[in-house]
């Protein structure tokens, strides 16, 4: 009896012995690392200020979803709490804080996203969230500047390293002039608009957000993109960190379900006065958003799509900051997007034949099927 549990002690033995000494199997090549548990928070920075205390941010689709309460919603019941955070500094200093591990999620144009991308820090495009964005050339009411071709020598306001300052390079190049062709200041859109109204610049590049300018009489268009070629849009996108996104798919997908149903009820056309209503809290006069959507629909400018249109707009955009010397490294673009999450979300919300999807020229190509509109969506 004695013998055999002493035997039986030794072949025990012999196997945990056995065990700790077996050499770790490798890891399958190319697997995608373990997904862990719902993380506590999400951190999202959005590349633009937000105003008052607390903070409001109601722009776009990203903006609406905040202000309805989506992702919160979305997120219910998976113990992830979600912080905000909103950069004057817009895309430089969101791609700094990405650099810092201080995000997992972020919103932000074209052209400082592919900087980030170039220079190497790890992200990944999981949602188109503004297409087509307008670019106004903004001068005091009584400015002899009438056009582009009048910038030559002139203090012009360029917002540098964000997704205004390639078009601004190309609508310059389209009319015979470069950065070197002005007396270029580097002004955030805050400083710009206060360096417009004192007449401490004679001329500003700006978006939507200045328009109220002209509804004060401070300050008049001089040149917009509206109808002009998509080239000289900007485009923005939703971006995780390449490390989350892998980690916590599921908390991505959520975050990107509750912007998706943001996008569609501000493409009901029936929303469109409560649409700019709920984006004027951010201290925007209704009329810069009628201004800004004349001849043109909520839904085309809040599409998720990576359509051939949105693909190529950031391949072209890649081009552009190589052409203009903005950003050094090469970035591929087919493989930055992970469609995934927005192909996912899509589909469990019956939205896939929704959105018409675009050509590389913002072409409409047609509609896939008949539109679907989903309860679960709203």
């Amino acid at each position: 009896m004695i013998r055999h549990v002493f035997a039986v002690l030794l072949a025990v033995l012999a196997g945990v012995i056995s065990a700790a000494e077996a050499p770790p199997q490798p890891a399958t090549p190319g697997a995608a690392p373990p997904q862990l548990a719902a993380p506590k928070v999400v951190r999202i920075g959005v590349a633009s200020p937000a105003v008052g205390n607390p903070p409001v941010y109601t722009t776009g689709s990203l903006g609406l979803a905040r202000y309805k309460g989506w992702i919160e919603e979305e997120l219910k019941g998976s113990g992830t709490q979600v912080q905000w955070f909103f950069f004057k500094g817009a895309g430089p200093a969101v791609n700094e804080a990405l650099t810092n591990k201080q995000l997992d999620l972020v919103f932000q144009g074209d052209l400082p996203a592919i900087m980030a991308r170039a220079a190497g820090l790890k992200t990944r495009l999981v949602l188109p969230v503004s297409i087509r964005s307008n670019v106004y050339l903004l001068v005091p009411p009584d400015s002899p500047i009438r056009g582009i071709a009048d910038l030559k020598g002139k203090r012009v306001s360029i917002f540098r390293g964000t997704n205004a300052h390639l078009p601004v390079n190309r609508i310059l190049s389209a009319h015979g002039l470069s950065e070197r062709d002005l007396r270029a200041i580097n002004f955030d859109n805050a400083s710009a608009q206060a360096a417009l109204t004192t007449r401490d610049i004679d001329a500003a590049f700006l978006g939507v957000e200045s328009l109220k300018l002209v509804e004060q009489g401070v300050a008049r268009i001089a040149y917009s993109t509206q109808g002009g070629p998509a080239v000289l849009t900007r485009q923005s996108a939703l971006l995780a960190s390449d490390d989350f996104a892998a980690r916590h798919p599921d908390t991505v997908r959520r975050v990107v379900r509750g912007v998706v149903r943001a996008a569609y009820w501000a493409s009901d056309d029936t929303h469109r006065a409560e649409v700019f209503k709920v984006w004027s809290l951010m201290g925007y006069p209704l009329s810069s958003f009628e201004t800004d959507y004349r001849g043109q629909s909520v839904k085309a400018r809040v599409s998720p799509l990576f359509d051939p249109f949105l693909v190529g707009r950031y391949q072209d955009a890649v081009s552009g900051a190589q052409q203009f010397r903005l950003a050094r490294g090469k970035v591929d673009v087919a493989a930055w997007i992970d469609r995934r999450f927005v192909d996912a979300v899509l589909k469990e919300l019956k939205l896939e034949h929704y959105w018409t999807p675009l050509d590389a020229q913002g072409r409409p190509i047609g509609r896939i099927g008949l539109t679907t509109r989903s309860a679960s969506a709203r």
